[in-house]
């Protein structure tokens, strides 16, 4: 005879692909029945065309398929009422949608903002590229696009689908392990955003309070170029975030980033390194070094703020097609010139930032010691 206490154990394995909690946790198992060698499993979903719906029948297939004796599986699918929605935030984020909002971020959580003086430098692709390294080496990791008028992350990571709301609680789509939210989800694709200071500070605030982000170990944010308002005002909503300086190895870009550096100090947050990108060109024929950017402006950058150079990221093809075609190149091609560069980058990291209480977990579980 076929358990349904069997089943519903099974059923704790099934995990929700974008809340990543298990769905008997979310209280999105409806019902159970028995009827051997056939067994029914209903599952509420939190919204009408849940984008994960078949994620989910998937997993229900394989864990309960996988109890001795069970010979086929149904199942199907309700959504869950207002009042189920509004207790399920409420888990999630501890309620409460008054005027002062918390972060929705765990005190654990390092806040990694990647910022540079300008435009070009290749900042958005090492966001992208050092956020799926630390989620391939077994972190939690989360992304912000903060760049509001030149967001890119969804491309970048090839993903369109607009995040989950529930009953104001947005759930960010989840892409090769990494939670993502950027205002490219809510507006027309590549339209253009004409907003002034407040909407921006608003649509910032959302991005830290709204979002459910669950118990991360990091959180990558790309930072807009410059030290404008968007600037500004995550220096004054991200709790103590480490400041990590993008440069190019020629002056001009060295001395804008000193700028973004300045802006760092006036608001609150700390350069934790500066890492040098489009730092030398590999000549695929002969591998001889060549530097069509100048050479040494990155460690310049970084012996003038007396923090290290965290690394020197190489020119080449492959990282600009992997950006274009939505799939990091440290996940596709772990062994190119570049992505080594930024998965020793992520190995780094760890060891500058400020330190968190599970800072020791996190370095093992990377093969750093802190």
């Amino acid at each position: 005879m076929i358990s349904e206490q069997a089943v519903r154990e099974a059923l704790v394995g099934v995990i929700d692909p974008e809340i990543r909690r298990s769905v008997v946790e979310l209280d999105m198992v409806r019902s159970v029945t028995v009827a051997d060698p056939l067994v029914e499993v209903t599952i509420a979903l939190t919204v009408p065309g849940c984008p994960m719906k078949a994620d989910l029948e998937g997993q229900v297939r394989e864990r309960v398929g996988g109890v001795e004796g069970v010979g086929e599986v149904r199942v199907s699918f309700d959504v869950m009422t207002p009042e189920q929605r509004a207790s399920l935030r409420d888990r999630l984020q501890g309620g409460g949608q008054g005027e002062q909002k918390p972060i929705a971020l765990r005190p654990t959580t390092h806040v990694v903002a990647l910022a540079s003086g300008k435009g070009g430098v290749g900042k958005s692709t090492l966001a992208v590229n050092l956020a799926a390294a630390l989620a391939a080496g077994g972190a939690e990791v989360g992304v912000v696009d903060a760049d509001i008028y030149g967001y890119s992350i969804p491309r970048m990571l090839g993903i369109d689908r607009r995040p989950v709301v529930v009953d104001g609680m947005i759930v960010p789509p989840v892409v090769h392990d990494l939670r993502v939210i950027s205002i490219g989800f809510f507006t027309q694709p590549d339209a253009a955003v004409v907003w002034r200071g407040p909407m921006l500070h608003r649509a910032l605030e959302q991005f830290l309070t709204d979002v459910h982000w669950g118990d991360l170990d990091y959180l990558i944010v790309d930072m807009p170029p410059g030290t404008g308002d968007v600037s500004i005002s995550l220096g004054q909503l991200l709790p103590e975030p480490d400041l990590v300086l993008v440069t190019t190895p020629q002056p001009a870009a060295q001395s804008v980033a000193r700028r973004a550096a300045e802006m760092a100090g006036k608001t609150g947050m700390r350069v934790a390194g500066v890492v040098e990108n489009m730092s030398y060109l590999v000549c695929p024929c002969c591998g001889e070094r060549s530097h069509p950017f100048g050479s040494g402006g990155g460690g310049a950058l970084a012996d003038e703020l007396n923090v290290p150079l965290l690394g020197q990221i190489p020119l080449d093809e492959p990282l600009r097609v992997a950006a274009d075609d939505g799939r990091p190149l440290v996940l596709t091609d772990p062994d190119a010139a570049s992505a080594r560069a930024i998965g020793e980058l992520a190995a780094e990291l760890p060891g500058v930032l400020r330190p968190r209480r599970p800072a020791e977990r996190i370095s093992q579980r990377l093969g750093v010691v802190s």
